[in-house]
């Protein structure tokens, strides 16, 4: 026992210690920061002149028979952050002239574009074009305000003087409806949520999700190098001495275990301290995001699973790296275990939108990709609690089975030198061990 948490805590402190683990945690802590603020980012270029208050933009209105431009400048002057103004422009008669000038306009950057009314038919309400150097085929904050804009100015055009202020509000705005997802059986986990908690579970189930492929991969292929990198050094056949074949593989895996958590609290550290700024709370209220809304009992669960999933995946790596002799083999050799994690990452991606289909469920219960597939049900779907423990206890067998395997394999294999050895060998070779 002594020997394994030596190997513990040399396998743990050695990785942390390496440049390839720092300079990957600070990019990954980087790449977070960035994201987490990139919409603040952004925000401060949309639209922001050098001392800070967001400018004003013009727009002007061309052909404007109906009286439509008068109606528009009324309307932005009620709203009290309206960064929008409506000129007329009167025209000269000549359209093409007159597009000629305010393209000019748009060059000078007088106007941020131009409004084209067409004729309307029997006093119809005319239809506009909006023409600009910077239009976005998903639109933007002009576009959207000048839709809202009109939206009203139309409804007051029909109306006329037959509806008061507050019915022709109430007209304008728009119907909002409040999600929530209720249990089909009772006595079901992740479900009852309400549109704010589908949201905060939304977002914590693609960030497990991320963890759990990036950690246990990264892990994994760790203690491949590193058994694969003693045998080919020949350290392996002095540690073999001292140390039983066990306790190296299980010491190595339980190190990089708390490598992938020492990882995984210092991105949820960065995490939260990113979310705690004063901008970045300011977004997630705009957005209707609020992390308090999340169910302790997913944070649980998606603990319980990524420690499976991790040692499942972790005693596979290790008995692979005991089967390789040169490093410049153990990527093919890998290579199988590599894909599996892939599809268990993939079919919880690709599905988080869609969490009830057969195939999350069936993926649920197969132990390489029940880490993921689980999860993605707990925080979005809808899973009995029965689903959940036997999933648990198919994973625990699944480790019990693969950890005694692969124990046969490393104790076998860490020895065996030159090409890499066939399974009927392995075969031969482990009967001469009993574990």
């Amino acid at each position: 026992m002594s020997n394994m948490k030596t190997i513990v805590g040399f396998t743990y402190k050695n990785k942390v210690r390496t440049k390839s683990f720092i300079v990957t945690t600070i990019i990954l802590l980087l790449l977070v920061t960035a994201g987490i603020n990139s919409l603040y980012v952004m925000s401060l270029f949309n639209n922001k002149d050098e001392a800070g208050p967001a400018k004003e933009e013009v727009v002007a209105i061309l052909n404007d028979t109906e009286g439509i431009a008068p109606a528009l400048q009324d309307y932005y002057k009620k709203q009290s952050n309206a960064n929008l103004s409506i000129q007329i422009y009167d025209g000269s008669g000549d359209p093409v002239a007159d597009e000629t000038k305010l393209k000019q306009d748009l060059a000078d950057k007088k106007i941020a574009g131009y409004l084209v009314a067409t004729e309307s038919e029997g006093g119809n309400f005319p239809k506009f074009f909006y023409k600009s150097s910077n239009i976005r085929v998903t639109g933007d904050s002009t576009t959207n305000s000048l839709e809202t804009a009109l939206n009203s100015v139309k409804t007051d055009f029909i109306v006329e003087d037959s509806l008061t202020d507050a019915q022709k509000q109430q007209l304008a705005e728009p119907i909002t409806m409040n999600l929530e997802q209720v249990a089909v059986n009772e006595g079901n986990a992740g479900t009852n949520q309400t549109q704010e908690q589908k949201v905060a579970a939304y977002i914590l189930v693609y960030v497990m999700l991320f963890l759990f492929f990036m950690t246990a991969y990264m892990t994994g292929n760790m203690i491949a190098a590193e058994v694969t990198a003693e045998k080919s050094s020949r350290i392996m056949e002095i540690l073999i001495t001292s140390v039983s074949p066990l306790s190296q593989m299980f010491g190595k895996v339980m190190g990089m275990f708390l490598v992938g958590l020492t990882q995984i609290a210092i991105f949820v550290a960065t995490v939260v301290v990113n979310l705690s700024l004063p901008h970045n709370l300011e977004i997630m209220r705009e957005y209707h995001v609020d992390m308090s809304q999340i169910d302790p009992m997913l944070l649980i669960y998606g603990l319980v699973f990524y420690i499976l999933g991790y040692f499942l995946f972790a005693v596979l790596f290790a008995a692979v790296g005991s089967m390789v002799s040169r490093t410049e083999d153990l990527g093919q050799a890998i290579m199988p275990i590599t894909l599996v994690s892939l599809a268990a990452f993939y079919i919880s991606m690709f599905s988080i939108s869609t969490p009830n289909t057969m195939l999350v469920k069936i993926a649920s219960f197969i132990p390489f990709t029940s880490p993921t597939s689980m999860i993605l049900r707990l925080g979005l779907g809808e899973v009995a609690y029965w689903e959940v423990w036997l999933s648990i206890v198919l994973l625990l067998v699944a480790i019990f089975v693969c950890g005694w395997l692969s124990a046969k394999i490393y104790r076998t294999g860490v020895l065996m030198y030159g090409k890499r050895p066939t399974w009927k060998e392995l075969r031969k070779a482990m009967k001469a061990y009993k574990i």
